[in-house]
């Protein structure tokens, strides 16, 4: 054992030894023990089965044993209730080698557990920033008792919270915490691979003090990885495939939205696949089967979505398979990442891309893969929505707080610290107003209105930051479709959406926003073959990545004989393209179309911004902007130039009225606040900076799409 080892306290090294077996520690888990018995904040960054739960906490329950801490003091959150009941019983042992305890607490933990815990409370505790919540508010937990102890916290796969408000929920509860414990709180986030490692440090560690330090594994040799690219056209080829390829071996496979797994899954079944199911939709009981029932299985598939992504232990894996792809380099890197473990073995994906759009997608993502590129992880911005709700949940908590004492609670969390205090006290007196808080003599509590939009089943609308996921059905008439991201409907538009499903092109004819589905019809608006943005919003350097390999650069996948044809033949829809500027072409109707590859969010804000200078715009997407073929070139010519030439982060997307009440708590801010709120989180700043610096080609190829 290294001599880091040697810092660990004596019960915790001989059972690690003797008890484990382990005849030496990971590199990660060598480099985390200093900082760590040494009280920093950390940053732990490895791959899925990295090590990084035992990296965090065999040294967090070294300082337990060493520093003497009694009662609940060490929590362990993860963002998945079925990762919690994965690491149980591994926490369990681990705890009891120093003769501690642990126990879980989530929303499938009935009564008499939670009775049990709060009897006599664990000294590690497995829980949610929803269980937290419940924890701090209900009348029923002694809260100030319960978290007095508290000394540190680990956050498993903090790059999953810190991309949406979940993220921020968790740090004011963490910030509320910290006061009952009346001291700072450790802080130990673990992560896969991100860009922005230091950065995503700082926003853990919230407002608490002293020495933080990312730490990751020694970097070793670059694995190998097979990845391969194929296109199959539909779902029903795609069961065709993984049906006769890889037999004998235990199979993943990753699909985009439940509807899609079962779909697949039925496919394999009628073809005698032993497969096994696994998404949100599904009960924890069945989900729970399903996966033991893969770990122990050998030939065999289980489809999910996301929620086998994160590091949920299914065994030991032979191939990831993708149907189509991702929309980030970090989770194709945790998928990867399930294969290639065991001693002589490669990590593996094949991607099975089922239509055009989705095909140049994944070809764009490994063309990032291989260029070593990941995603920066970004909160979202302007939470103001995300202060409303903790004021409610204080003024629960504390049976009343005066105006001003949230400051003391949360005030030091970045995220509203960066408020402005004008947004703050229109929001005030706006819940003031609707009664959705009670001013009495300057103490705040929950008013009528805010029992009755919240109170429902003990506030539990109150005590989650999110809704479910928001994905729409897409119907012709009684034919299902697909789905697709609310984001196809949230941005403001000129002209109905048009959406790329199925490989045809549909046109939105009505949203029905409280059962999810949107109604279409069939169109020949613009060709599928040259509106490949149709989908979910993507990232600028996903699309910029779609633009480079459609201009002639490889895909960074190993591409099969029809991968090769479909790129070959969706190259040939832009022979004029480049991959260092943005393109202005006149298609066959006359109409142009600006290809900036910049991403729905940017295209949208520059959009907006030719709007305003009286030209009119059409159909907007990941990778274009049309424009009306009656506009006036001259007009447009000025408007592009004038654009091209604004500050960029004054650009904002338009919002829909109905895409700002699907903002959790939005009814808490003034209807022009909450709007800009939600128009500043759908901009992206960078993608519209980006394009507006880049050059812009212009081409005349009306006889050339005549053509085609």
């Amino acid at each position: 054992m290294a001599v880091s080892f040697d810092r660990l306290h004596p019960a915790l090294q001989h059972h690690i030894v003797n008890s484990l077996g382990w005849r030496s520690l990971r590199s990660l888990q060598e480099r985390a023990i200093e900082p760590l018995v040494e009280g920093k904040h950390v940053l732990l960054l490895g791959p899925t089965a990295g090590g990084k739960t035992e990296a965090a906490v065999f040294p967090l329950l070294s300082r337990m044993l060493t520093e003497r801490w009694f009662g609940l003091s060490l929590l362990y959150v993860c963002p998945l209730r079925a990762l919690l009941n994965n690491l149980e019983f591994r926490l369990q042992r681990y705890a009891s080698y120093g003769g501690r305890r642990a126990a879980m607490w989530h929303g499938d933990v009935g009564d008499s557990a939670r009775r049990a815990i709060l009897a006599d409370p664990p000294d590690v505790l497995l829980t949610t920033p929803e269980s937290l919540e419940v924890m701090l508010v209900t009348p029923r937990v002694e809260h100030q008792t319960l978290f007095s102890g508290i000394q540190a916290v680990v956050i498993d796969e903090v790059h999953a919270f810190a991309g949406d408000d979940r993220g921020w929920h968790l740090l004011a509860v963490l910030e509320r915490i910290m006061r009952l414990a009346g001291r700072d709180i450790q802080r130990a986030g673990l992560s896969a691979t991100v860009g922005n490692p230091d950065q995503l440090l700082e926003w853990q560690v919230g407002s608490s003090k002293g020495l933080r330090q990312v730490v990751s594994a020694l970097q070793a040799a670059p694995r190998e990885a097979d990845v391969q690219l194929d296109y199959v056209g539909s779902t029903e080829n795609a069961a065709t495939v993984i049906a006769r390829l890889h037999q004998g071996e235990k199979r993943l496979v990753f699909c985009d939205s439940r509807a899609r797994v079962e779909e697949l899954a039925a496919g394999l079944v009628r073809r005698n696949v032993s497969t096994f199911v696994s998404h949100s939709s599904l009960s924890v009981d069945q989900r729970r089967r399903a996966e033991e029932a893969f770990a122990s299985a050998s030939d065999c598939v289980i489809v999910a979505t996301s929620t086998l992504e994160l590091g949920i232990d299914v065994g030991d894996l032979n191939r990831v398979i993708q149907i189509d792809a991702p929309t980030s380099v970090a989770s194709f890197l945790q998928r990867l990442g399930r294969t290639g473990r065991r001693e002589g073995s490669t990590a593996n994906c094949l991607f099975l891309a089922t239509a055009p759009d989705s095909f140049v997608r994944a070809a764009g993502l490994t063309r990032l893969w291989k260029d070593h590129f990941v995603e920066a992880v970004m909160p979202p911005p302007a939470p103001l929505h995300l202060l409303a709700q903790q004021i409610l949940a204080l003024s629960l908590q504390e049976s009343g707080i005066g105006v001003a004492d949230w400051e003391g609670w949360v005030g030091g969390m970045p995220g509203f610290r960066r408020i402005p205090p004008t947004d703050v006290d229109a929001m005030l007196s706006y819940m003031a107003e609707r009664e959705l808080l009670w001013n009495d003599h300057g103490i705040l509590s929950v008013g009528r209105e805010g029992e009755q939009a919240f109170g429902r089943r003990h506030f539990l609308d109150l005590l989650s930051s999110f809704t479910t996921e928001p994905l729409f059905s897409i119907k012709h008439g009684k034919l299902d479709i697909g789905r697709v991201h609310q984001s196809s409907f949230a941005v403001k538009e000129d002209h109905p959406p048009v959406l790329l499903l199925a490989g045809l092109s549909w046109v939105v004819t009505h949203i029905d926003w409280d059962a999810r589905v949107a109604f279409v019809e069939p169109t020949k608006l613009e060709g599928k073959s040259r509106w490949l943005g149709s989908g979910q919003a993507l990232r600028y350097s996903l699309c910029q990545a779609i633009q480079r390999v459609l201009a002639g650069e490889e895909p960074g996948a190993v591409l099969s004989k029809r991968g090769k044809e479909q790129l070959t033949q969706t190259r040939s829809e832009f022979p004029w393209l480049t991959p260092e500027s943005t393109h202005l072409v006149r298609s066959s109707n006359d109409r142009l179309l600006w290809w900036t590859f910049a991403g729905l969010f940017a295209n949208s804000a520059i959009a907006e911004a030719i709007r305003g200078r009286n030209v009119q715009v059409g159909k907007v997407d990941n990778f274009v902007i049309a424009f009306d073929a009656d506009a006036p070139r001259d007009r447009l010519d000025t408007a592009l130039r004038e654009v091209r030439a604004m500050d960029a982060t004054i650009l904002r997307t338009p919002v829909s009225d109905r895409a700002v009440a699907e903002l959790k708590f939005s009814e808490c801010l003034p209807g022009p606040v909450a709007k800009r709120v939600l128009s500043e989180r759908m901009t992206d700043a960078l993608g519209v900076e980006s394009t507006l610096k880049r050059g812009l080609s212009v081409h005349e190829l009306t006889d050339w799409f005549r053509r085609r």
